[in-house]
């Protein structure tokens, strides 16, 4: 058989890993899923509900500076689609398209196929980068990148499924430590600051994968590091930039570094593996905060690789280490903060190394930051693997299939997560006619109001509220955020209860405020009536 050209190889791969991304795609997520409109029979759940709604509102506003700005949300103050997590990235072009889209269209479906696509697309550029540029193992790396189990285990946070940006961000380092252009550089810039609109954690990745050029330059002695250190600085630049430009500056989270930690055994926790799933009941955690941000099985095939590496060629390992020190010593630092200062093995913390710096506070989800590491492992794996006289391409391959087939479990649970249709908690119907006839909603209690554990569940009630209220979408009051700037919003429903009705604003009142209201709201007896569990005030009606 005449062996397929350098050309046709590329273009195979490439195919390959497209129609890979397309088929899961369509196999995980159903249309109404992907591309959703207004008026639909279910409620969008927990923070794809609250990743929806920022969207829903930003592409329905005005264009706005800050540009991530949204006036109707949280209003009057308004609130940055980024503290909601809106994807910046998707949302932008989306707005600019919004005249095309259908009414109450949001892009946080849409984007689950983009990134579950962009998977294996990014996995084949990657390994090329390694100098690995035959069809096997591309078809192998793009097979396992596709079923890492930390990428797939995202569903519910949108955002957090962009695991293709480290695999560009690491495609870069290794373009980049072999040779430097400023065509690759303005790459990288543009890759830094696109990775931060999609999300803070990865874009803080991204860089950290960028960081290791000079450092691997400056290890090897070579004379390109100081130029290459010039090049993280234009990256940092940008992203601190765009940081300033778009409104990320001086907002704050909840803190908690370490919380949601990575566990030293949960690289090596079969946590729905196909193989090994049957040997543990749950994610492992040591924090009591549950182990689902510290999620990090390598899966089967990535783990079996590795040995087989190391028993079979460790001179080659150790090689690759020294040659790539400056990436090494990155990971092992982006390793030790997902750890964390309260290490973790199995159900106990074994050391607490005591508070950390403040400014850790901002990563509590730290176990995140192992992601680039298995990346890292993945692409090594298989690169160094296919180089084995004889058994390597075969084996790089074995890899792919093992990795594959060992994440189906979790391929069924995000399809499930995917196709659940959980049904409305609140009168969707009424809500919606109250809302066409409505300037504004005032909805209480408000989100800093309710506090945990959420018993009457108000929390979920206000998403779907605000689910409804956004494919209008009508100025609202209240949001749940994962950022914020200056001091945590504090609770002041009291003086907003305590305040008139005024024309044009529709007062939705929760359970959780329903005793209050009925007490101090100003004409609450003839201007609330009951919508199931809620109560309507407002004055009369347009």
């Amino acid at each position: 058989m005449t062996p397929l050209s350098a050309r046709s190889e590329t273009i195979f791969a490439y195919g390959f890993a497209l129609l890979l991304g397309l088929a899961l795609v369509l196999a995980t997520f159903p249309l109404d899923f992907l591309l959703p409109q207004a008026g639909g029979p279910w409620a969008p759940q927990g923070d794809a509900a609250q990743h929806a709604i920022a969207q829903r509102y930003f592409l329905g506003d005005a264009w706005r500076w800050p540009p991530l700005h949204v006036a109707n949300l949280l209003a009057p103050e308004g609130l940055n689609i980024a503290f909601a997590d809106g994807i910046p990235l998707l949302a932008l072009p989306l707005k600019a398209l919004r005249d095309l889209l259908p009414a109450g269209f949001h892009g946080i479906g849409l984007w689950y196929a983009i990134a579950w696509v962009m998977q294996p697309l990014a996995a084949v550029w990657c390994l090329r980068a390694a100098g690995e540029k035959r069809l096997l193992p591309a078809i192998a790396a793009a097979l396992a990148a596709s079923a890492m189990p930390a990428f797939i285990n995202r569903y519910g946070h949108a955002a957090l499924t962009g695991h293709f940006t480290l695999l560009i961000g690491l495609g870069l380092y290794l373009r980049l430590v072999r040779h430097q252009s400023a065509r690759l550089w303005l790459l990288a810039v543009l890759t830094s600051v696109g990775t931060l609109l999609v999300h803070p954690y990865l874009g803080a990745m991204a860089l950290a994968l960028l960081a290791a050029v000079p450092l691997t330059l400056l290890l090897r002695g070579e004379h390109g590091w100081f130029a290459a250190g010039l090049g993280v600085v234009a990256c940092a630049g940008a992203v601190g930039a765009t940081m300033a430009a778009f409104g990320y500056l001086g907002a704050k989270g909840d803190g908690g570094y370490g919380d949601f930690a990575l566990n030293l055994l949960s690289p090596v926790w079969p946590w729905r593996s196909w193989f090994l799933g049957g040997l543990v009941g749950r994610e492992i955690d040591a924090t009591g905060h549950g182990g689902w941000e510290g999620y990090n099985w390598l899966g089967l095939g990535l783990l079996a690789g590795l040995l087989a590496l190391l028993a079979l060629t460790p001179r080659a390992v150790a090689h690759a280490l020294r040659r790539h020190a400056g990436l090494a010593i990155v990971l092992l630092g982006l390793t030790l903060l997902a750890i964390s200062f309260r290490i973790g093995a199995g159900t106990a913390a074994v050391l607490d190394l005591g508070p950390p710096p403040g400014f850790l506070e901002q990563f509590r989800a730290s176990g995140r930051f192992f992601w680039p590491v298995g990346t890292a492992l993945l692409v090594g794996t298989i690169a160094l693997l296919a180089r084995l006289p004889r058994l390597g391409i075969p084996a790089a391959l074995l890899l792919g299939l093992v990795q594959f087939a060992d994440a189906q479990p979790n391929r069924t649970a995000i399809a499930s997560w995917a196709q659940t249709r959980e049904p409305w908690s609140v009168d969707a119907p009424a809500l919606r006619r109250l809302f066409a006839e409505a300037d504004r909603l005032t909805l209480l209690p408000s989100w800093p109001c309710v506090t945990p554990p959420d018993t009457i569940g108000d929390h979920a009630r206000q998403l779907q509220v605000l689910s409804l209220a956004a494919e209008r979408p009508l100025p609202a009051n209240t949001m749940y955020v994962a950022r914020w700037r200056g001091e945590r919003p504090r609770c002041d429903d009291a003086a907003t209860l305590a305040a008139p009705l005024a024309p044009g604003e529709l007062r939705l009142i929760l359970p959780g405020a329903r005793d209050a209201a009925l007490a101090t709201m100003p004409g609450a007896a003839t201007a609330c009536t009951p919508v199931g569990e809620l109560l309507a005030c407002r004055l009369t009606p347009r």
